[in-house]
């Protein structure tokens, strides 16, 4: 009887990837940071993307985890990342692929995913070179790790910004060597008013400064910078005491003062209006909010190549105040914040 259901079982859709589409937009800074990792059905990366071009954003950031592709052996399980890669390509996505996490065989027993010690910056660096060099052309920049300042981020080592340095350093030169037109971003830090010697992470802008004292400039295209809003406006003048959007300013500063005027981009912003979170603002401000954000973005600071809000959407309900970052629901339904924004790029 199992073998009859199953042979009645109707053959999965055939999802095409279809015409090349042109993304059209009035606001090309705007871009969103996608969660298609663990979308499972080709369909729904397929409509996430299309929706992501119809809303207005030029670009997505998306993370793809080393320790779910290669295995001891050296192979690389492709399937996943080609499915996201061609169908971001054939909407006319910029893409900005966010590299991280650790496989079991690469890092010592009872640590986490998100630990990498030295020993291993070799094989991260071979993996990213062999990404690039497969999506190149349809590969934007990559992002090499997340939020290295905090412990957690970082596999509860030291954050220690000298040890980011050299990562970034030998994934650059495997990178270039291959796709030399991809670019590099490091940073991605998180924004923290973690002091020295807290053993939760360092504050953002103490690390970034340590990050060039030990010659981050040589070896980046451009920044990565987290910047959330939380309950303050967008306007909210830049403090190194104050977390809140506009902090990107305050890692211009510093890059400056290094001489490296490369681009800055904000790989994920936005604000949060879950009724019980306390750093949550009501539903209409995160609407004004992200969308006056997103304008002073493109006419106050040119610096800025693209402002990325967290999150599109996710596969499924988390159940947590994340949910209310998104902009479109798991089944699809277009939040108003959606709609605020697709008007905004559309010039309307």
């Amino acid at each position: 009887m199992f073998l009859i259901l199953l042979a009645l079982k109707p053959a999965p859709d055939l999802v095409v990837l279809g015409p090349e589409q042109t993304v059209e937009s009035e606001l090309p800074v705007l871009g969103v940071h996608t969660r298609l990792t663990d979308e499972v059905e080709e369909w729904k990366i397929k409509r996430s993307l299309e929706m992501v071009r119809e809303m207005g954003a030029t670009t997505i950031v998306e993370f793809f985890p080393w320790a779910y592709y290669q295995d001891e052996s050296g192979g690389i399980a492709w399937q996943h990342p080609d499915l996201v890669m061609e169908h971001a390509h054939a909407q006319g996505l910029r893409v900005i692929a966010r590299i991280g996490l650790t496989p079991e065989w690469a890092r010592p027993e009872e640590t986490t995913l998100n630990y990498l010690g030295p020993e291993s910056y070799a094989d991260f660096a071979a993996f990213t070179a062999e990404f690039a060099q497969r999506y190149e052309g349809k590969l934007h920049a990559i992002i090499v790790w997340n939020e290295p300042n905090l412990a957690f981020e970082w596999g509860y080592q030291p954050t220690t910004a000298a040890d980011y340095v050299e990562l970034i350093a030998e994934t650059s030169q495997a990178v270039k060597q291959v796709s030399p037109d991809v670019l590099i971003l490091g940073g991605a830090l998180a924004p923290t008013l973690e002091p020295e010697g807290s053993p939760w992470g360092l504050n953002d802008l103490i690390y970034l400064e340590q990050m060039y004292a030990a010659g981050v400039a040589e070896h980046l295209d451009g920044l990565a910078v987290h910047t959330y809003g939380f309950q303050f406006p967008p306007e909210t003048p830049p403090d190194p005491e104050l977390l809140n959007f506009r902090r990107y300013e305050l890692y211009r500063d510093i890059m400056l003062a290094y001489d490296h005027e490369v681009p800055v981009y904000i790989t994920e912003t936005g604000w949060n209006d879950h009724p019980r979170w306390t750093r949550a603002v009501r539903p209409g401000q995160r609407i004004d909010y992200t969308t006056n954000a997103i304008q002073h973005v493109a006419e106050q600071t040119p610096w800025v190549e693209t402002a990325a809000i967290w999150m599109f959407r996710t596969p499924a309900p988390t159940k947590s105040y994340m949910d209310a970052y998104s902009l479109v629901t798991p089944e699809f339904i277009q939040k108003p914040i959606y709609s605020a924004l697709q008007e905004v790029a559309s010039g309307e």
